[in-house]
């Protein structure tokens, strides 16, 4: 295969056609020509870039991306066989594996959900993706369904107004049509293999040493959590890495609920001692500058901070943080990779689904230099990844797919036993959540209708801070007189009773 790129390779046995839309063409052709493109390996300087606009440097690059995908694709299938005749979508709802289950059911009942979206393009091929309904950078909706009926697959899919089910899919079908994989159209691959973490929401700590013990056992060599005021997080990681050896790596995220710089560091030092520790990510709040400094100097262990919050600039200039967690649709992710790759930063992909977006993360690991920190695709929760073949992990690496599309087909068999009713709003079953302390406290939660209805409260200080010894768990609804008063009391705002 040389040097050449994926999209090189296409290009190179194609027949020439004219791209549809002259507009868009001389748009994007003369953008390729000011631009720089996002993959070169000459590194601009430090001070050079942090004096340049990085919206516009990455921009830039992916206008480039998208130029050259879009023709290669043109060129490889004559334009009408790229018409899209028709889109697809199923809901589904699959269930999650004993240990999640029991977790994700305090507050994220409603991942079980999935929407499968399929394109049909006129060529006969045709391109799957999926949108997680109740959690994705952007869900695809009826009116973006209705837009792409009928138009030039190619021409859609860097579009991430789309939402993430539909762009999948459209990427997969160009894919499919143009006989390379998803990678190709994406830039040049550079890595074989991609590094994958294993996900699980904050657990108890016999939980979360079960899982960790799971990951090891299947191949992976990282694992990935909360870490939340309401669970012992010493116990959770002393217990955990007594099952898994020190090259094993636990990444805890703490969704700001360390608060502020003084408080977090006693914590994270002690969490440092363990071996296995590798990345906490954002301890406190990730507009704190002065606090995220603090931490960067007070710990070895890597910080890592969702790209955006504060803007890249900032967090790049200040070194406020030692890598980034990084999402969203194609043309953001693909422009988000290149700023932090300039800077010289690693980063963890984030794309949350099934197996089907696991597989859709993989090409992205296969061109993104700086994609080093294991991908958190959240697929290791349920009972079934959607595709006819697992996505093996050995040594903590999965292979980056060279078939057509994403390289994996969808098991429509398994599609049509988890068939369900797309629910009109997003599942909010009443839930009586209790966290306990060794002194007798007690604190109750229940669902208020917002998603992050204890983790707001952790963040904003409601919660007693952080200590040795604290428990939670589901307080299962029995019908009592006595559950249905601590659960209307609790949906109204957390209270605490005194031992």
């Amino acid at each position: 295969m040389g040097s050449e790129t994926g999209l090189e390779r296409v290009q190179a046995r194609l027949s020439s056609t004219q791209m549809g839309n002259p507009e868009s063409r001389n748009h994007l052709v003369h953008a390729q020509n000011q631009s720089i493109t996002m993959f070169t390996t000459n590194r601009i300087s430090r001070r050079k870039f942090l004096a340049t606009s990085l919206a516009g440097v990455a921009g830039s690059g992916i206008l480039t991306t998208i130029s050259h995908s879009v023709q290669a694709a043109e060129k490889r299938v004559a334009k009408k066989h790229l018409q899209i005749e028709r889109i697809e979508r199923t809901t589904v709802k699959v269930p999650f594996r004993e240990v999640p289950a029991r977790n994700m059911a305090r507050e994220l009942p409603h991942w079980a959900y999935t929407e499968i979206i399929e394109v049909h393009l006129k060529s006969g091929h045709v391109g799957f993706g999926e949108t997680l309904l109740y959690y994705t950078w952007n869900a695809t909706s009826d009116e973006a369904v209705q837009q792409a009926q009928g138009k030039n697959a190619a021409e859609l899919m860097w579009d991430d107004e789309l939402g993430a089910g539909l762009q999948m899919a459209l990427f997969d079908a160009v894919a499919k049509a143009a006989e390379v994989p998803v990678h190709a159209l994406l830039g040049k691959k550079i890595n074989e293999q991609t590094p994958l973490s294993w996900w699980n929401i904050d657990t108890s700590v016999k939980d979360m040493a079960l899982e960790c013990a799971e990951a090891y056992k299947q191949g992976y060599m990282s694992y990935k959590t909360k870490g939340r005021p309401w669970f012992d997080v010493w116990a959770q990681v002393e217990e955990a890495s007594k099952v898994v050896p020190e090259n094993f790596k636990i990444d805890m995220d703490f969704n700001d609920t360390l608060l502020d710089a003084k408080r977090a560091i006693p914590i994270l030092k002690d969490l440092a001692e363990f071996p296995q520790v590798d990345i906490f990510e954002s301890p406190i709040f990730q507009t704190d500058i002065a606090g995220n400094k603090k931490l960067m100097a007070a710990t070895d262990v890597n910080i890592a901070m969702h790209y955006g919050i504060p803007s890249p600039l900032i967090a790049i200039r200040e070194n406020i943080c030692d890598g980034f967690v990084i999402g969203h649709g194609a043309s953001e992710l693909m422009a988000a990779g290149a700023v932090a790759a300039m800077a010289d930063k690693p980063f963890w992909l984030q794309l949350v689904g099934t197996g089907i977006t696991a597989a859709f993360s993989l090409h992205f690991g296969g061109v993104l230099s700086h994609a080093t920190w294991p991908a958190v695709n959240c697929h290791q929760l349920y009972k079934h990844n959607l595709l006819t073949e697992p996505i093996v992990v050995k040594d903590g690496f999965a292979q980056v797919p060279d078939k057509p599309g994403l390289g994996y087909e969808l098991d429509r068999d398994l599609i049509e036993k988890l068939r369900v009713k797309k629910p009109s709003a997003r599942p909010d079953p009443p839930r009586l959540i209790e966290t306990t302390w060794k002194d007798g406290r007690k604190m109750y939660f229940g669902n208020t209708g917002e998603v992050n209805f204890v983790l707001t409260a952790g963040q904003e200080g409601k919660v007693p801070f952080f200590e040795r010894g604290v428990d939670t768990r589901l307080v299962p609804n029995d019908g009592s007189k006595e559950w249905k008063e601590l659960y209307r009391k609790a949906s109204q705002q957390p209270f605490l009773i005194k031992g």
